[in-house]
């Protein structure tokens, strides 16, 4: 009944502030996963204008004093959305947005949140990943929606940066943002909250949905052995349902960045070139949504990183 009061609650005022296109692109409901912590997850797809790349999870925690964002989302109707919902809940400041990562459907929503003046923290390699990408996911994420970049949003510049590990405390309530090697991405942190015990990975975990590999896979599968020894009860993935328990939540993840590697490695043994490598970890095929659009990448990705290792 408090779950679907508070969407009721949020749905209303989103209406009535306005708020650029159709609720069902916001992936609507909110979900609060443990006390004070609330989760919107995003639909299984690529980026659309039917979505309008709210395919994301994204959220917020609320502590005594102020509110935390973890990443405010992949447009700026996705992140103007999610700052009304925000005020459904509470009238607490913003007072911190994080990045769990660079990629555009966790972070162009941002926009919506500049009022705010928030404390923006990210990876000590965002800035400069960002740097490289930003206008290149900006433009294209335009071109999906229709033209308008303002419509497709912009990431706030990072004002922490962390390149081990840093807590932010809420009031009564400490997160404590860890910083990874290369894994998912280059810049992938995560949000763990003491009070719940619940960790918030971002695109370090991806459930339902493929995984995709932008980092290291044997980076990726090394960070995941790390998480699974945190004392979490429960995870937000990056992809996927709103919670998972942990760490048995890994198991899936954990499943196929195994089999890709382990594939990836006897095709190379067997003197196969990087052509042949799409027709890896086709045991996972039927898993996965979106497993034909991102399986090959993966693959190649992982063929190039795999045929330096030494063989010994």
């Amino acid at each position: 009944m408090v779950r679907r009061t508070l969407i009721r609650a949020g749905l209303f005022l989103i209406a009535a502030a306005g708020v650029a296109l159709p609720l069902s692109a916001w992936a609507g409901a909110l979900v609060q996963v443990a006390a004070g912590v609330y989760v919107r997850p995003g639909a299984l797809q690529d980026a659309s204008a039917a979505n309008d790349d709210a395919i994301a999870n994204i959220g917020f925690i609320v502590g005594r004093d102020a509110v935390a964002v973890i990443d405010p989302g992949g447009s700026a109707g996705d992140g103007g959305r999610l700052r009304v919902a925000i005020r459904a809940v509470t009238p607490l400041p913003i007072r911190y947005l994080i990045y769990t990562h660079v990629h555009p459907d966790h972070v162009l929503g941002a926009v919506a949140f500049m009022q705010d003046h928030p404390e923006v923290v990210a990876h000590a390699r965002f800035a400069a990943a960002w740097g490289e990408r930003g206008a290149y996911y900006r433009q294209g994420l335009a071109r999906v929606l229709g033209g308008d970049p303002a419509q497709a949003g912009d990431a706030l510049p990072p004002t922490q940066a962390v390149d081990t590990t840093a807590d932010i405390d809420l009031g009564g309530r400490v997160l404590h943002v860890l910083a990874y090697g290369a894994a998912h991405t280059d810049s992938d942190l995560t949000v763990y909250d003491d009070q719940t015990r619940t960790l918030w990975a971002g695109d370090l975990l991806f459930e339902d949905r493929v995984p995709a590999l932008d980092g290291s896979l044997t980076g990726w599968l090394k960070v995941l052995g790390q998480l699974k020894a945190l004392p979490a009860v429960r995870v937000v993935p990056g992809h996927g349902p709103a919670q998972l328990p942990w760490p048995v939540g890994a198991a899936d993840e954990e499943r196929y960045l195994a089999t890709l590697c382990r594939d990836v490695r006897a095709l190379l043994k067997k003197g196969g070139d990087i052509d042949s490598a799409a027709t890896v970890a086709q045991s996972e095929k039927g898993r996965w949504k979106l497993f034909d659009a991102y399986n090959g990448r993966n693959a190649i990705t992982a063929f190039k990183q795999l045929e330096w290792e030494d063989p010994s």
